[in-house]
C-alpha cells in the first residue's frame, strides 16, 4: 500500500505543479488546483511514510518523480524545452533515487 500512497502524492504533487504554471498565466481558477494537489500530495506522502517507507527514500522519490515528471509535461502542455542536457539530468536523478533504494535494502 505504500507504494499506492507514494504514486498518489506523486501524482497530486505533479498535478498542483502544473495547475500552477495554468495560474500563473491569469487562469486564477487554477489556484484551487494547486492548493488541493499539494494537500493532496503532503497527506499521501504522509500516508506513505505512516505505512513504514523510509523518510530517505520515500521523498527522494517522491521529490525526483516530481521533478523529472513536470519537466515532461511542461514539454507536451506547454512546449517548454527539454534539452539533451535535461534529458540527462532527468537521467542522472532516476540514477541518484535507485541507489537511495538500493542503499536502503538490508
Amino acid at each position: 500500500m505504500q507504494w499506492f500512497f507514494l504514486a498518489a502524492a506523486i501524482v497530486f504533487e505533479v498535478t498542483a505543479t502544473i495547475s500552477l504554471r495554468m495560474a500563473a498565466t491569469g487562469q486564477r481558477a487554477y489556484y484551487a488546483g494547486v492548493a488541493v494537489g499539494y494537500l493532496a500530495a503532503f497527506a499521501f506522502l504522509t500516508l506513505t511514510l505512516n505505512e513504514g517507507l523510509g523518510l530517505g527514500v520515500a521523498y527522494g522519490i517522491w521529490a525526483a518523480s516530481g521533478v523529472a515528471l513536470t519537466a515532461v509535461a511542461s514539454k507536451v502542455l506547454f512546449k517548454e524545452p527539454l534539452t539533451p542536457l535535461m534529458l540527462g539530468g532527468i537521467a542522472l536523478i532516476i540514477s541518484g533515487v535507485l541507489l537511495v533504494e538500493l542503499g536502503a535494502v538490508h
